[in-house]
């Protein structure tokens, strides 16, 4: 909603979820409590309100609500801005997915699916006994059932916790090569098969990582923009991919190998990643009014745009807005105490 607002001052917000203290913190114009999405009366909620409110444009913020609005997509004619259906369920499964990188030459971690827990030594050896493999839920995100495990036993006991306490069979689990370099993460915009923009940045901390076992997350805690023509290139080839006709918005993880170079771990189709007010509120191009209007069919100015911003870095925290700045902000306010003490060396 801020990207929004920002790019386009004069638009009207409607909000929906079904938690109403959820929807309680809305900053939404008006808002709606609506069933849950995989509930069916979800669909006839929301075309009342789209029908009620005369929306334009429905946007779905997770991948729970993309993948119920991919389904309810012939319901709501011309009012959403979707990849396809097939590209939707595809990038919701990432072994799936890695197997399509792979095969089309993009890079992406080797990745094997866990069929049986008494089979995972096999793939240990299949990954050439590593010190860590990185394992996995097939689906889900911020780093849902995701940690780094240096052996067959600890990658058994882990996917056995979430067998008997979670109801996650062991066939919900993938075991990959570990990425230990840099975080990267990719947004792109498509309509029919035509790159309009793309951006990129790189998480440096993340959110909650104290807690997390994998001690990382999709949602960074501190993210900076980037100038890196080799993770633009790795994000669109990647989109290209998984569809020839992609439409929407792509939001693309990547991590570097122990060479540097960027590997695919993750395509969220249709959504905005959680970061984007980083792209929006910095450079030339708020991503959001760009989508807006390739959705509405308006004329947009971009083809194969990369804008590779450098040196803004935006500081989310618990109960804090997003904020941010420019390196040359770093010390705006503030004084370096480290070396003395205040007032001293004056």
């Amino acid at each position: 909603m801020r990207s929004l607002r920002a790019g386009t001052p004069s638009i009207t917000i409607v909000g929906c979820h079904d938690d109403q203290f959820i929807l309680k913190n809305s900053a939404a114009d008006r808002n709606y409590l609506v069933p849950s999405s995989s509930a069916p009366a979800w669909t006839r909620a929301l075309r009342r309100i789209v029908d009620a409110e005369r929306i334009d444009l429905v946007i779905p913020t997770t991948d729970g609500d993309v993948a119920a609005l991919s389904r309810a997509r012939t319901r709501l004619p011309d009012r959403v801005f979707l990849p396809r259906a097939t590209t939707v369920t595809l990038c919701g499964d990432k072994y799936r997915l890695t197997e399509r990188l792979r095969a089309h030459r993009v890079g992406a971690p080797v990745t094997y699916e866990v069929t049986d827990l008494r089979r995972i030594e096999r793939i240990f050896v299949r990954l050439g006994r590593p010190s860590r493999v990185w394992c996995r839920l097939r689906a889900g995100a911020g780093s849902r059932g995701a940690i780094p495990v240096a052996n067959p036993e600890q990658a058994r006991s882990w996917i056995t916790y979430w067998r008997d306490m979670r109801g996650m069979p062991p066939t919900a689990f993938t075991l990959s090569e570990y990425l230990p370099g840099r975080d990267f993460g990719g947004q792109s915009l498509w309509k029919d098969g035509r790159l309009a923009l793309v951006k990129t940045y790189e998480r440096l901390s993340y959110l909650g990582s104290g807690s997390q076992p994998s001690e990382v997350s999709a949602v960074g805690a501190l993210t900076k923009t980037v100038c890196e023509p080799r993770v633009a290139d790795a994000c669109v080839r990647a989109v290209r991919a998984v569809d020839k006709r992609a439409s929407g918005v792509f939001a693309v993880d990547l991590k570097e190998d122990s060479e540097g170079v960027p590997r695919v771990t993750e395509i969220n189709a249709g959504r905005f990643t959680s970061g984007t007010n980083l792209l929006d509120l910095t450079g030339k191009h708020n991503m959001t009014a760009v989508y807006l209007q390739l959705a509405r069919g308006e004329a947009v100015d971009l083809h194969e745009e990369y804008e590779g911003t450098e040196h803004y870095y935006m500081l989310r925290d618990i109960d804090a807005v997003p904020r941010l700045f420019h390196a040359d902000e770093f010390f705006d306010g503030v004084e370096d105490a480290r070396s003395q003490g205040p007032g001293e060396g004056r």
